[in-house]
Parts: C-alpha cells; sequence; structure tokens
C-alpha cells in the first residue's frame, strides 16, 4: 500500500512541476548524463522481482544515476515500467537516466565470454567453468551427467561426454551451469547438422560412434590438414577389424580412474579398461573429449587414403604409413633416433 501512495506522491509531483512550467526541468535533469563514481566500470545486479524502486536505489548506491527521484522520473515519462529486466549491468561511462532505462527495458546484460577449447572432457570443462568464475565445477560436472538432453541423437549416452560442443560462450554473470551445458549441446547439434547425420548413417555409422571417432581425431592431432587423414586410419582399422591402439583413450581410462600421473607408461597399455584401446578391439565405448567440427567432419568424411599407421614426428605432425615395416621404420626414425640424438646433443 505505501509503495502504491509513494508512486502517486511521485507522480503528482511531476504533474505539479509539469504544471507549474517545470517541465523544461524535469526534461532537463534526466538528459543529463551522469556518473557518480571514479571507477572504471560499474556492475548492478538486478535480481528477478525487483521493481523500479529497488532498480532505482541500487543505481543510485553504484552512482549510475543521481537520485532515486531522477530515474523514477525517467521510467515514468518512457512509459517502460512494466519492461525492465533482470540482470547485471555494466557501466563504464556518464548515461542520461533515460538512456539507463532504456538500457535495462532492452536487458543489455552484461556477459562474460568462457571459452573451451577443443579436445576436453567433462572433468576439465568443470574445472574451467570454476577458474573462470562461473560456479562450482560440482554443477558443472553434475550438469553433464543429463544425458536426456542427448537421447534423440544417442540413445546409448549416459552422459554428455563429447556432445559438449567447443567454443566461446558469452554468458551472463549467474547463469547456471544447467542452462551452459544445454546451450553446449545446442551448439553440438547446430554443428553435427543433418549433412553430417545424412553421411555418418550412408557409412552404417551411428551418431554414437562417429563421435567417438572425432574425439580420438581431435586426441591424436591439432594440424587441420592432419585430421581426415588422422580419420581415415582409425575408419580403415575399423573396416579390418583391427585394433584402435590409441594412447589417448588409455589416457582418458587412467584419468576416469584417477590413476594418470601426466606420462604414459608401456605398462599403462594393459590398464583394465573397455576406454583402453590397446586391450579391446574397436572404439572405446563413447567419446573422450569433446570434438569440433572438423573433427566431426573427418570422421565422416576421411581422406580417401589406406594407412594404417601413424607416429608422431614431434613437432605437432605425424607420419603415416600403409605397412606394418614401413611404420616401425619411421618409429626409428621419429622416436627412438630422435629422442637418442636429442640426449647426446644436450
Amino acid at each position: 500500500m505505501m509503495r502504491w501512495i509513494a508512486r502517486i506522491a511521485l507522480l503528482l509531483v511531476l504533474l505539479a512541476a509539469l504544471a507549474g512550467g517545470g517541465a523544461w526541468w524535469v526534461y532537463s535533469r534526466v538528459q543529463q548524463p551522469y556518473r557518480g563514481t571514479t571507477d572504471a566500470e560499474s556492475f548492478v545486479d538486478i535480481p528477478p522481482g525487483t521493481g523500479p524502486v529497488g532498480i532505482g536505489a541500487r543505481l543510485v548506491e553504484a552512482g549510475v544515476v543521481e537520485d532515486a527521484m531522477t530515474f523514477r522520473a525517467a521510467v515514468l515519462i518512457s512509459r517502460r515500467a512494466r519492461e525492465l529486466k533482470a540482470g547485471e549491468y555494466r557501466f563504464d561511462a556518464p548515461m542520461t537516466a533515460l538512456a539507463v532505462v532504456d538500457k535495462i527495458a532492452r536487458g543489455d546484460v552484461y556477459k562474460r565470454m568462457l571459452t573451451f577449447r577443443e579436445g576436453l572432457t567433462i572433468a576439465e570443462m568443470a574445472l574451467l567453468f570454476e577458474e573462470r568464475g562461473f560456479g562450482p565445477a560440482a554443477d558443472f560436472s553434475r550438469a553433464a551427467q543429463n544425458a536426456a538432453l542427448i537421447r534423440d541423437l544417442d540413445p546409448a549416452a549416459r552422459d554428455l561426454e563429447g556432445y559438449l560442443f567447443p567454443e566461446t560462450y558469452a554468458l551472463p554473470r549467474n547463469t547456471p551451469a544447467s542452462e551452459v551445458v544445454e546451450q553446449m549441446v545446442a551448439g553440438f547439434k547446430k554443428n553435427f547438422d543433418q549433412g553430417l547425420r545424412g553421411a555418418a548413417a550412408a557409412d552404417g555409422l551411428t551418431v554414437r560412434q562417429v563421435v567417438t571417432l572425432a574425439s580420438l581425431v581431435e586426441k591424436e592431432t591439432a594440424s587441420g590438414d592432419e585430421r581426415p587423414l588422422v580419420a581415415a586410419v582409425y575408419r580403415n582399422r575399423m573396416r579390418i577389424k583391427m585394433g584402435m591402439q590409441a594412447d589417448p583413450t588409455v589416457i582418458f581410462a587412467l584419468q576416469k580412474a584417477g590413476k594418470y600421473d601426466g606420462n604414459l607408461s608401456k605398462s599403462d597399455l594393459q590398464f583394465d579398461s573397455p576406454y583402453n584401446t590397446y586391450r579391446y578391439a574397436g572404439l572405446p565405448p563413447g567419446p573422450i573429449a569433446a570434438a569440433g567440427r572438423a573433427s566431426l567432419e573427418a570422421a565422416v568424411k576421411p581422406a580417401a587414403v589406406d594407412y594404417l599407421y601413424f607416429v608422431s614426428r614431434n613437432d605437432g605432425t605425424h607420419v603415416f604409413a600403409t605397412t606394418l615395416a614401413e611404420h616401425n621404420r619411421n618409429v626409428q626414425t621419429w622416436q627412438v633416433r630422435y629422442f637418442r640424438d636429442k640426449r647426446r646433443n644436450r
């Protein structure tokens, strides 16, 4: 009741000012740029359900508008009281009260950038989510267990590993982890479009197989030119039922078990996990990381080559081979001799 009395009183004051020739004073007041702080920027958080009076109080406290009367006059003149939106707003320069009202009515909330690079796992994304100040890692991990978000494409999914698309997201400060995850799944569906789905189906591959294969490609190489070649190696191995023998799958298995220390040893290749493609034939049970668009494309459109092997040149690129004998020679050149010579030259 008191709130309505205050609003009526304000209206009467304004009407009296207008009737008494104060129209110019009121209009000039709301048109005068103001900044009551020397800070480079000010942030004003408006919780859902906050009315014009509460919003005005927050703006005054932050030094965005001069006083409550000026803000309420601007709201009245603009006739946008019902359009004012919740959210966090950033102010870094003097603004008129009318411009402030317009900004809040448009919902021009401040958004922070959160970048997930290609090749991250859910666990790594969760840590990044927390490090960037968006919320607890546990909240992100929990939201990423909502396999229902991808069930239309992958009924066998138990979580969203591989289905959280890696890119930069513009997010309001208090965006819940569940909404971030939903945006990331939407990003995956947008990028893994009908064209790629159709190409996968034409080759007899399920969405899960493609995404799993793409995650291997993503972890094996960062070279755009090599992605179709790496995909071809794994597709060729799948065709002849040859083991994938992919080191990243062993690392993923060790990480899930909390046993990875940053180094992969020969004994680790015997670690018993369905994700260990040295012990279990075929693709691992599911994706081991988030693949970008280029790796998804490579998985369904591999290079037309008969390669079955590749080994690192130790510079981010690889040497490919068709036969085991050729591969063994490459290993001798780029692994055995390379590191032996490197030790000698220290």
